[in-house]
């Protein structure tokens, strides 16, 4: 695995198999973190990539349908219970009539087969009709490109545990199952601070999910600065409640316990009895100066014009474009972000009610953070991407979907070669080349090709 993320880094510094991005390079995600000037080795000016993730697995069988008549009336057959309960909502968002048709560039390659974007993506369906957003198709952890006849007849690698959350969650986020430390974010990040390309490392990759700290992001010498996604401010240090209740009998976060603690640990003279208090005091000191510097580099910079949604996701959204429009004053070229919406996408069951706000939700966080990069001047040098543990099944448990494999997502930025849809989007039905089982796609995009 170790020689498998160098060649994957090697790669993702010159050139990769998913071309999406408008660099004059072969280009994937973190290729929008390099200069699109001739040639790899340019980093200068800014990037930025931003991850959304959606923990829980979002059904993009329900996000992007199919809409050529035949294809649209095979998955109502197979969706029937699910969409039965759509129709009993007052406007059925998932009726043929209702949803979003769309005319990508690339239509001829589907060969009469159309699709549409539910309603409740609209913002991002505008972005992609305007050329600032792409579809991926069928992206998903793999080790060789297969078939379901190879997994019937040869009994091919797969990725391990398929369809568990926490370890496809790991393997997308570190191309390993859980337990691996180090993500390809991070690791890249790391490429990215040894090339001199911030002039304050602190910066490079910053976290704002509520979830906190997650491997994606976590490299051998950098690890995210988190990021208060609501207020945009850095987090509280983690632990001084409990110490203050420890040392001081209250844990109540007051203004002068915290400095008391603040001082303790920034005494010249302080070094710790141990090297575990050494540590604490080294990584405390640490956090202070970091949250000092954000402060200071807000100092005097104003707000953003652009409106985003007041809810999580928005908020956080909203709290990474302002840390890009201070980015001079952080010493940063190039930054890595991600973000999660608070609520989550393992829609086993209520899926009618709850993946529509989902999606409502994100699509106008997402389209605010791109009018917010139209602003800055920056829309051609952020990118933000969507990923997931993994899609879900075709065929439902009637009041929502399974745990699946492969799905769809999407790409956002002035950068990204828009209006198309990459990769393949198998047929909506049962039994295809590309079906595992019960309607789970299996991806013939890999990860490493979304990533490098």
């Amino acid at each position: 695995m170790k020689n498998n993320r160098r060649k994957f880094l090697k790669q993702a510094m010159g050139i990769s198999a998913a071309p999406f991005i408008s660099s004059g390079l072969t280009a994937g995600v973190l290729n929008a973190l390099l200069s699109s000037t001739a040639h790899a080795g340019n980093l200068g000016g800014y990037k930025a990539i931003v991850c959304l993730f959606f923990f829980g697995g979002q059904d993009s069988l329900d996000s992007i349908l199919p809409y050529d008549q035949p294809s649209y009336d095979g998955y109502a057959d197979i969706r029937s219970e699910l969409l039965a309960k759509y129709a009993d909502k007052p406007v059925n968002t998932r009726a043929r009539e209702n949803i979003l048709p769309l005319n990508p560039v690339n239509t001829a390659d589907f060969a009469g087969r159309q699709f549409a974007m539910v309603p409740e993506l609209a913002p991002i369906k505008s972005l992609f009709d305007a050329g600032n957003a792409a579809i991926i198709g069928n992206v998903g952890p793999l080790i060789r490109p297969i078939t379901a006849a190879d997994i019937i007849g040869d009994n091919p690698p797969i990725p391990v545990r398929v369809m568990s959350h926490n370890d496809q969650q790991s393997t997308w986020m570190s191309l390993a199952p859980e337990g691996n430390i180090h993500g390809w974010g991070g690791l890249f990040a790391d490429k990215l601070v040894a090339a001199g390309v911030n002039s304050n490392p602190r910066f490079t990759s910053i976290n704002t999910s509520p979830s906190g700290n997650v491997v994606f992001q976590a490299g051998s010498s950098i690890q995210p600065f988190v990021l208060n996604g609501i207020t945009g401010k850095p987090t509280s240090i983690a632990g001084l409640g409990q110490q203050e209740q420890w040392l001081y009998g209250s844990g109540n976060n007051s203004a002068v316990i915290e400095e008391l603690i603040r001082d303790r640990y920034k005494n010249v003279g302080f070094t710790g009895a141990n090297l575990f208090a050494q540590d604490m005091k080294n990584i405390a000191q640490d956090a202070f100066d970091g949250s000092a510097e954000f402060i200071a580099a807000q100092n005097g910079v104003p707000l953003l014009n652009t409106v985003f949604p007041d809810d999580n996701l928005g908020k956080q959204l909203k709290s990474i474009a302002n840390t890009i429009n201070i980015r001079a004053n952080l010493g940063t070229n190039r930054q890595i972000f991600f973000a999660s919406p608070a609520a989550g996408f393992d829609t086993h069951d209520n899926q009618v009610n709850r993946l529509p706000a989902n999606q409502s939700s994100y699509a106008q966080a997402v389209a605010a953070f791109y009018q917010a990069t139209v602003e800055m001047g920056i829309e051609n040098d952020v990118l933000l991407f969507t990923a997931s543990e993994f899609g879900r099944s075709l065929i439902t448990n009637g009041d929502g979907t399974d745990h699946g494999w492969g799905a769809h997502h999407f790409v956002v930025g002035g950068g990204v070669s828009g209006n198309t849809i990459y990769g393949d989007i198998p047929p909506y039905e049962i039994g295809h080349d590309y079906d595992y089982e019960r309607g789970h796609l299996i991806p013939k995009v890999s990860v490493e090709q979304y990533a490098a």
